[in-house]
């Protein structure tokens, strides 16, 4: 909504304040370069959180699950998808149960324990996967594009040398 002024102009935008607003040149340059990250992915995160509600009628963790039994065609139990997500066990089960309903996830019996289930996307559910992720990747795409492929490789090395460091602190006894 824009305020006009006693004059009738327009008054100048609020300022969007995203986490690393917040920094000053006191804090540590860690702490920056963290919340920078948090920031851009968070960013990126809700327009597509939006795209697809908008355009397929579906929340991020049910494309995030489609994606993972994507790459897994004989299934994955329940508990290997919570932790692949990062999320409940609860919330895995839900959202399943929703996939289920809607015929583009089944559950199978586990054919190492078969007291346990797998859960796998069905035909239906890899036609739909496929189309989303297609669009995904396009929106993606358009999200990065203004940034040169020379500074993505670089950006891509970095992390991948930030990642090496953070997986060799959790190897560490």
């Amino acid at each position: 909504m824009e305020l006009n002024d006693a004059a009738g102009a327009a008054a100048p935008p609020e300022p969007v304040l995203d986490l690393a607003s917040r920094l000053t040149d006191d804090h540590h340059q860690s702490l920056k370069l963290w919340l920078r990250m948090l920031s851009c992915t968070m960013k990126i995160e809700n327009e597509v959180r939006s795209r697809l509600r908008t355009q397929f009628g579906v929340t991020l963790p049910r494309f995030d699950l489609m994606a993972q039994l994507e790459r897994h065609p004989d299934g994955l139990r329940m508990g290997e998808l919570s932790k692949r997500m990062m999320v409940t066990g609860g919330n895995v089960t839900g959202i399943a149960s929703q996939l289920e309903l809607e015929g583009l996830v089944v559950r199978v019996p586990d054919p190492r324990d078969g007291r346990a289930f797998s859960v796998k996307l069905t035909e239906a559910g890899c036609r739909a996967f496929t189309e989303m992720a297609q669009v995904h990747e396009q929106w993606v795409i358009e999200l990065l594009q203004d940034i040169p492929g020379q500074d993505k490789g670089r950006l891509l090395e970095l992390l991948a040398q930030m990642k090496g460091h953070l997986d060799a602190r959790e190897e560490k006894p």
